[in-house]
């Protein structure tokens, strides 16, 4: 039996031409003080690398940044962004969130963006008492949010299914 092609198996590739970003992956100017990099792979439910993604983030801070990005994935399905380490974000009732970014993928496959977050490793305390983060009651779960040290700045892998996959919010 032959199975015809779906619409979410059609809807793609377009990003590259479609969603142009004059800064591209820079969230702050090249040589700003403390700029880090924030790089990763946009992976597949096999483990595949998608290399016609287009990654977003937002962020609050710091002093300098525009608060966004957006990165096209490359044909290892690897994206990076120059920015600095976000600042905790206030909320309503003393609640503040542990430094993040926000993150928007979009892939083939994809009719709508899933949307997650980006935490530090190096910020357990703020990420312990984060009320997002913590909700989430699997540890492993909770672990595909932490983006881990490297040195020049974050690694964080973005896997859309199955094994590890990364844990993606309704929005």
């Amino acid at each position: 039996m032959t199975v015809g092609r779906t619409p979410s198996q059609t809807i793609g590739p377009f990003f590259e031409f479609a969603l142009p970003w004059p800064d591209g992956p820079y969230v702050v100017a090249a040589g700003t003080r403390g700029a880090i990099w924030l790089t990763g792979r946009l992976l597949d439910g096999q483990g595949a690398p998608v290399p016609d993604g287009l990654i977003e983030i937002w962020q609050v801070g710091p002093p300098g940044a525009r608060g966004f990005g957006r990165c096209s994935t490359d044909r290892d399905g690897q994206y990076r962004f120059l920015t600095g380490k976000p600042d905790p974000m206030p909320a309503a009732g003393g609640v503040v969130y542990a430094p993040h970014a926000a993150v928007s993928v979009f892939a083939r496959g994809l009719l709508k963006r899933v949307v997650t977050r980006i935490y530090f490793a190096d910020e357990e305390s703020a990420n312990r008492a984060d009320p997002v983060l913590s909700a989430i009651a699997d540890p492993r779960a909770r672990a595909t949010l932490i983006a881990a040290r490297t040195e020049d700045g974050y690694r964080f892998d973005i896997r859309l299914q199955g094994e590890g996959e990364t844990v993606f919010f309704d929005v």
